[in-house]
């Protein structure tokens, strides 16, 4: 079973927070609400889409890299990883 599957209740828990996050910038902007609060609220988004790219990297290290059965598995589990981080820090 994979790590996302284990974790789903906790993982979507984080996806419907963030949907609330991004509801309120978008509630922020049509009451016209002051730069520096829209900005706030976009800095906690980040914070949240960091921490739950945090931790599905980490369960990813932990499922596919290092508990991996076999040398196969593993060289896998890290170029999938590697994929990953190369698009995330684009």
């Amino acid at each position: 079973m994979s790590h996302t599957v284990k974790q789903k209740a906790k993982l979507q828990s984080r996806v419907r927070r963030l949907k609330g996050q991004l509801e309120a910038v978008e509630r922020a902007l049509e009451a016209e609400r002051p730069c520096a609060e829209v900005l706030n609220l976009v800095a906690s988004i980040r914070g949240a889409i960091t921490g739950l790219t945090t931790e599905l990297i980490e369960d990813h290290i932990r499922e596919h890299v290092v508990t991996a059965h076999d040398a196969r598995a593993r060289t896998e589990g890290a170029e999938e990883l590697i994929e990953v981080i190369r698009t995330y820090l684009k």
